[in-house]
């Protein structure tokens, strides 16, 4: 068959598959996406039926999906609510870094990667998934919580520090000068401090300009915004993804939320080929070996985030289930971890087996992340019910 004849099947096949996979997960009341990764690692490589002929526009709609998910979870905030949250939070971001990015250094040093492979694992570890939190917050209704602010601004703050971390870590791989690292991190805090700057000012401006009474015309140069803002952001060495974020905030009122209807069933079907695309590029025959590990770091740093939001949202005043809830929404790691770990490979300064290892935790973290965010409320009422019971 022509190969474009086979990508179509292909594509079919892993589309119906993916229904199938939410309607189960519907069913069960339960987020689609832990279905979603292992349905990506059957048919990944070295999974069941290896899937071939799709892999760049996978991976390119995965690109969207994560955009669109950081595009719509920006939508739901103005400029003036996301600078509140990060004067509240930054104590809490700073904690959250102390937290979590010391388990995968220690673990790195412990293993004998030295100091470079303990600054990449110090990354895998630390960040936390925005892509994967967004979906979750969506399907479980949580984006008017109390709470949900809380979550956005260490998402926000991680990705800010992410703006630094990245050029730091590129450069120490490379070899680059101190004054060249310098260099990358001026830049990539000037393009956010200006996309900041455009948003508080000139948020009416940009709504104004994107709108449209056409919901075609609309559409397209929504869509097309969101992609020109994250392609010119990862260039300038920022995440994609915040650039994406950040043009959500600088959209407000009635374009917000029309942008948001019309948006909403592209993000689902282009982030669901992100959470596909996670699991096929993972080699199920390199997790066994440092599965060990992987669970080790998992339980650790599961611990540590779910502190870490606990004492963020107990400082904002939020209550104990309140609480809970944030420190269980920012479990899960994905994208960002599995970039860091790649580019430590690539560079042939760490282990091969640091990529095993951040694959195996990344996708434990990734299934772990949804189910501890979902079950977070009926295991703490009845921890709740029985303390109450006890006095």
């Amino acid at each position: 068959m022509h190969d474009t004849t086979i990508a179509l099947i292909q594509l079919g096949a892993v589309f119906f598959g993916l229904g199938l996979l939410g309607r189960l997960a519907w069913r069960f009341g339960i987020s689609p996406i832990p279905l979603y990764l292992v349905g990506g690692l059957a048919f990944g490589s070295g999974g069941l039926i290896p899937l071939h002929g799709i892999e760049e526009f996978a991976h390119l709609a995965s690109e969207i999906g994560v955009v669109l998910l950081l595009l719509l979870l920006g939508l739901e905030y103005s400029a003036s609510e996301l600078t509140t949250g990060l004067k509240k939070s930054w104590m809490a971001g700073l904690l959250d870094i102390l937290l979590n990015a010391a388990p995968g250094a220690i673990v790195a040093l412990m293993l004998g990667w030295g100091p470079v492979g303990a600054l990449a694992m110090a990354g895998v570890t630390y960040i936390s998934s925005s892509g994967i939190i967004a979906k979750v917050l969506g399907d479980l209704g949580r984006l008017g919580n109390r709470e949900t602010p809380v979550i956005l601004s260490v998402l926000v703050f991680e990705d800010l520090a992410m703006a630094v971390y990245l050029p730091v870590l590129t450069a120490v791989l490379a070899g680059v000068s101190f004054f060249g690292g310098l260099t990358s991190v001026g830049i990539s805090l000037l393009a956010i401090t200006v996309v900041l700057v455009v948003a508080l000012k000139y948020g009416r401006v940009i709504s104004a300009v994107v709108d449209s009474p056409d919901h075609e015309v609309f559409l397209l140069k929504l869509l097309g915004s969101a992609l020109l803002v994250a392609g010119i952001a990862s260039e300038l060495q920022v995440s994609a993804a915040v650039g994406a974020f950040l043009l959500g905030i600088a959209i407000s009122g009635s374009t917000a939320e029309n942008a948001t209807r019309l948006l909403e069933p592209l993000r689902d079907l282009f982030a669901a080929m992100f959470f596909v695309v996670f699991g096929l590029n993972t080699d199920p025959r390199t997790i066994p070996p440092v599965l060990g590990m992987a669970v080790l770091l998992a339980v650790i740093t599961t611990v540590t985030k779910v502190a870490t939001g606990w004492w963020a949202a107990r400082r904002q005043g939020i209550g104990l289930m309140g609480r809970a809830r944030t420190g269980a929404a920012l479990v899960a790691r994905g994208e960002f971890s599995i970039v860091i770990a790649g580019l430590a490979v690539a560079s042939g300064h760490v282990s091969d087996q640091l990529a095993a290892l951040a694959t195996a935790y990344v996708l434990l973290m990734a299934i772990i992340g949804p189910i501890a965010a979902r079950y977070v409320e009926p295991v703490g009422e009845f921890f709740l019910r029985r303390r109450a019971a006890a006095q």
